[in-house]
């Protein structure tokens, strides 16, 4: 399935291939770290990497109102490990 054509509200719905995304992200977070690159750095390409995607599929106005509901996000701990569990 590709969820290209999946309104960025409904992307919540789809876990399984979350979760498929996040180990892969996770694995090249490990290797990038084996070959000598800090996680910051890391963190802020694959921010990059992802807005841009994000960008190119349902463009600015979208990926801006959803970039907007970010800070409650992280503030109400969704990105943590343990508030990650939970989402």
């Amino acid at each position: 399935m590709n969820d290209n054509n999946v309104p960025l509200d409904e992307l919540p719905e789809l876990s399984a291939l979350k979760q498929a995304a996040l180990s892969y992200v996770t694995e090249a977070f490990a290797e990038a770290e084996l070959d000598g690159l800090d996680g910051d750095c890391m963190a802020q390409a694959a921010l990059f990497a992802a807005f841009t995607e994000l960008v190119a599929t349902y463009g600015e106005d979208a990926v801006a109102e959803y970039a907007a509901t970010l800070a409650d996000k992280i503030r109400g701990g969704a990105f943590s490990m343990v508030g990650a569990l939970k989402h």
